[in-house]
């Protein structure tokens, strides 16, 4: 005797719209837990110089370097936003210019940065007292941010096209340009901190 195969009832799988943001909203997480980070150093640079006058003891950094490295960082920023706009128009060709002209100048920032650490480790070293300590770790802390920026924008450089495909809309140049904003923008608050109060505290406490 026969049986009869009654074929599977046929399901239909319900697909979810991609959510575009998806990428940056990530990023907006990473870029939120990381200011934490440099918020607890920053609180404990001045913890370890509350009520000590210790940073006015010291010799402060060379201020002028800090600057001029502020100065190739925002200079970064401002040719990749232009290759942000540059991917809005899909105009790639000259986004990813702008892309490499950043790394290149995201390069210069290491190496100067190195030539300050050479020209400071003169005054201050890593294991001089907790003011060389904490100077060092957060500056280097900011240096790794710098180098983890470079591999993504290095990873953008070579992608082969940066709009809509059909696995997913996000955008990823704008996800890692975000990320390099916010790299940038922590120099701005470092070189404020670590380099341009300390200098006027030591101005201060010479001349007072």
């Amino acid at each position: 005797m026969s049986t009869v195969q009654i074929p599977p009832p046929q399901v239909k799988v319900a697909t979810l719209p991609i959510d575009q943001k998806r990428g940056l909203n990530a990023m907006w997480c990473v870029i939120a837990t990381e200011f934490m980070l440099f918020v607890s150093m920053f609180g404990a640079y001045y913890y370890l110089g509350s009520n000590k006058d210790r940073w006015a003891d010291h010799v402060a950094p060379k201020y002028w370097l800090a600057l001029i490295l502020m100065a190739i960082l925002l200079a970064s920023s401002a040719v990749l936003m232009w290759g942000e706009k540059q991917a809005e128009a899909e105009r790639f060709s000259m986004a990813r210019i702008a892309c490499w002209i950043t790394i290149l100048i995201g390069a210069g920032f290491m190496a100067l940065q190195g030539y300050e650490y050479s020209v400071e480790w003169k005054d201050e070293t890593p294991y001089s007292d907790s003011y060389g300590s904490i100077f060092y770790t957060i500056t280097t802390l900011h240096a790794l941010h710098v180098i983890a920026g470079l591999l993504m924008l290095l990873y953008i450089g070579v992608m082969p096209r940066y709009g809509w495909t059909r696995r997913t809309p996000h955008k990823p140049y704008k996800t890692v340009a975000m990320y390099w904003h916010f790299v940038d923008a922590v120099w701005v608050l470092i070189v404020l901190l670590l380099y341009i109060i300390p200098n006027i505290q030591r101005y201060m406490h010479v001349h007072h």
